[in-house]
């Protein structure tokens, strides 16, 4: 049986907004910037999903690192702006705070869009990355089952209506034709997704951890064709049966989960993605 996330609120040490690339972003901070020799972690929420939401991560997390999380463009109590959306401009959003924030370099976990985002940030701007987790992400449109495409392409604003994501816009923007803009914006950007291709997967230089579930919008294959190119595999422990080193890249496939559940088990995940931020070496049980 899996256990429930004990979600506490906590308080960001620091929040407010930056001028970044045009946007008046927000961004909270858990914890103090400088003070650790372990990195921060820079959470990135998925689509239409604010810094809010991610509060069960931020409180698994904020124990033991310093915590960032931020609202993309036209997200939570980030205003949208005429800009174009792009995964690489949401990217190029979150190094320009990671600057600001004179943060030279931190670990990185998306969920769905923010995985994107993610991936983007890492292919990007490698010096600011040091680890990836890539949660319910794909590096191209072929990774989504058509449906979920096809799911997309079916909403619009009345889908949000009454809506966390719609109140939340129209606190900073009351105009009802400014949420059916962004929306508009937001279905395109999901629906034609980011083209990474596989040799710049393999360039990365961000150690990667996928994370799906078994009955996720991203295909089985998909995820594992990423841990692939990110250098999973280890043939040696294949052979021996043991692990000697921390792999290359890790793969976690969570059983009965879908898309949208895999984002309630941080009960599960955190220890597995703390393991891999933190190096720890593998353990081989005694059989014999």
């Amino acid at each position: 049986m899996r256990r429930e996330a004990a979600v506490t609120t906590m308080k960001p040490t620091h929040q407010g907004h930056l001028a970044i690339n045009g946007l008046s972003l927000h961004h909270e901070v858990y914890g103090e910037l400088g003070t650790s020799g372990t990195p921060p972690l820079l959470l990135i929420p998925g689509a239409f999903m604010g810094t809010e939401s991610m509060q069960p991560w931020v409180s698994a997390f904020a124990a033991e690192r310093t915590v960032i999380v931020f609202d993309q463009q036209g997200h939570g109590r980030t205003p949208d702006t005429s800009r174009p959306m792009s995964y690489e401009q949401f990217a190029d959003d979150a190094a320009a705070l990671l600057r600001a924030l004179r943060v030279e370099r931190a670990d990185v976990m998306g969920y769905s869009q923010g995985g994107g985002v993610a991936l983007q940030l890492a292919l990007r701007h490698p010096a600011l990355v040091g680890k990836l987790v890539s949660m319910s992400a794909t590096y191209r449109q072929d990774g989504w089952y058509p449906a979920v495409l096809e799911g997309i392409a079916g909403l619009g604003a009345a889908a949000f209506e009454g809506s966390s994501v719609e109140k939340a816009f129209k606190e900073h923007t009351p105009d009802p034709a400014a949420f059916d803009a962004y929306v508009d914006k937001m279905k395109t950007l999901n629906i034609d997704d980011q083209d990474i291709s596989d040799a710049q997967m393999r360039g990365m230089s961000a150690r990667t951890m996928v994370i799906v579930g078994d009955a996720d919008g991203v295909t089985p294959e998909h995820a594992l064709a990423m841990f692939k190119l990110r250098g999973g595999g280890d043939k040696e422990a294949a052979a021996t049966g043991m692990l000697h080193q921390a792999p290359a890249a890790r793969l976690v496939v969570l059983p009965a989960t879908s898309h949208i559940g895999i984002f309630g088990e941080s009960a599960v995940l955190v220890p597995m993605v703390t393991a891999f931020l933190d190096d720890v070496p593998p353990t081989t049980p005694s059989l014999f």
